[in-house]
Parts: C-alpha cells; structure tokens; sequence
C-alpha cells in the first residue's frame, strides 16, 4: 500500500499520477450530479473559464486516460489501493471519445467494478476531469478516434473543442505500429508479440479450454517459443482503434482470422467464476463466465 499512496503526488486539491503525469481533482464529483456527455463537456469549458485550481487546460478524460487510473484486483471502487480521490462514485464516469460505430454513443467506465461499455450520450453519468500535468512514460497512448460530432451526432470538423477527436491527447502511435515477423507480429507500441492469425480455436471455447491452448502452444514450441500465453485485459485492449470498429483494430493491422470477441488472462475480481473479455465490433471491455464457451482465444508472449 505504502507503494500504491507514493504514486499519487498531491498538489493543494489535485493528485498527480506519477505513472502517467496526469492530475486529477482529489475529490471525484466536482460536478456532483450526473451529466450528459455534452453537458459534461460544458461544465469541463466552464472549469477552465473559472481556473479551478489555478488551471485552463481540463479536459474530460478520453477512454484511455481514464482506464489509467482503473484497478483490476480491486472494486467499489476500482481504484489503486492507498488511492488520495474523495467522493468517488462507484458507477459510471464519463469519457471523451465517442463510439466510432455508435455515435451517438461515447464510452464510460465503471468505477465500481472497472467495465468499459458505451452509452447514449442523453444519458446521465458523473465527470471527473484530468489534465496532463507532466506526461511521463507511463502517458498513455491515444486512443486513435480521429471525429468530432455533433449534437445531431453528425460528422464535425474538429477545429478546437473538447472532444477526443479534437484533442487526441496521449502518447502518439509508432509509425508504423507493427512488425510482421516468422515468430509472430511485434507490436511497437507495447511491445509485445502477437500470433498473426487471432484465432487458436475453430470454434468459441470456455476459459479454462483457452488457458489449455496456451499450454499445448507452448509444448509444441509454437512458432519456436514455449512462452504463449492469453493476454491480460489491459493487453487486450492496448490493441483496441476507437476510431474504427468491426473490428476495433487498426486499418493497416497485419493479423488474420479476427474474430468479434476474445478472453483475457484477468480474473475478475467482483466474481471469480468470470474473466474478463474484450468485444472487438468496438472495443468494450466487460467479463464471460468461465464455463461458457462463449470467447475465441488470442495468443501473445513477451518479445
């Protein structure tokens, strides 16, 4: 815990994240009633007309950014333990980017329980703001939306504005952002190696089917490594494009045999009978019951 308080750097009414250099207000309602998205975005302008805490540069969090501060081995909320944040609702918080299939629809996360799903953007859901105080390694990538829209939910040029597509805030993508190799596909961005065709089963399995075929991979030195493994959720949605969807992925990715919905190594820590799995149609990050053969597998390994 003494390790988890040391990442938050705390500055009058803001905590600065030492792993992302991004600052949030301590307290997590400063709006303290939910909000439409574009009443979200509103109130964010108006904190910056205002200098809340002596800054105008507050955005409403893009998906990553927000899913920075998510803890998996924790709920209600999923937060970091030794975390400094007041008022934290354990609900939906709103973010920036829009769902690019769905635009009426932007994602928010669950901070009770760390699911990353998308909703109307009439909806009513909380807002925490974040600025990038001092971006650090750990800044995370964008999330590659590209559009702007607007409130008819209609394509918008992106001149200015609080919109993901606007701001594009995060780390920029390697160009280009993957290597195809003998062994597998480098991706630069995390580094890691995934098999090129991203599907190990004829058919959906359940999870403990999926970690097997992780261990046959390895017995049969697959590709010349024994170091296959399912992907952590956090790795699975590292290779989500928001600005693209059936599926989430990047236009130029190499791999084949993509299919909509993929397990992940990460257990879920509100039940434990379920994991946690990535819906690539656009990107949602939610959780499968792990006797049901309801999820493909996807294998990746450590360069």
């Amino acid at each position: 815990m003494n390790g988890e308080k040391r990442r938050f750097l705390i500055q009058d009414r803001v905590a600065v994240d030492s792993q992302s250099g991004l600052a949030w207000p301590i307290d997590a309602a400063l709006g303290e009633f939910p909000m439409t998205w574009h009443e979200a975005l509103a109130f964010v302008d108006d904190l910056n007309r205002r200098r809340w805490a002596g800054f105008e540069d507050w955005h409403l969090p893009n998906r990553r950014e927000l899913f920075s501060l998510v803890s998996h081995s924790r709920i209600n909320p999923s937060l970091p333990a030794g975390h400094p944040f007041v008022n934290v609702f354990s609900g939906y918080y709103w973010t920036t980017t829009t769902c690019s299939r769905l635009p009426e629809q932007a994602w928010y996360v669950h901070l009770g329980g760390a699911r990353v799903f998308k909703g109307m953007k009439h909806g009513f859901y909380m807002v925490w703001p974040v600025r990038a105080d001092a971006p650090s390694d750990g800044w995370p990538y964008r999330t590659g939306q590209r559009a702007c829209y607007d409130e008819e939910h209609m394509p918008l040029t992106c001149a200015g504005g609080g919109q993901d597509g606007a701001l594009r805030a995060g780390r920029p993508w390697p160009e280009p952002r993957f290597d195809v190799r003998e062994d597998g596909v480098l991706d630069r961005l995390t580094g890691l190696i995934w098999d090129r065709s991203a599907s190990s089963a004829p058919a959906p399995v359940d999870w403990e089917s999926a970690c097997e075929m992780a261990a046959a991979a390895n017995r049969k030195r697959y590709l010349g490594h024994d170091s296959w493994r399912l992907p952590t959720v956090r790795e699975m949605e590292s290779l989500c494009d928001l600005g693209t969807h059936s599926p989430a992925l990047p236009l130029d990715h190499p791999f084949e045999n993509v299919r909509s919905d993929y397990w992940t190594s990460t257990t879920s820590r509100y039940e434990s009978s379920y994991a946690w799995v990535i819906y690539l149609q656009d990107g949602a990050v939610g959780v499968g019951f792990k006797s049901g053969a309801a999820f493909d597998v996807w294998l990746a390994r450590n360069r």
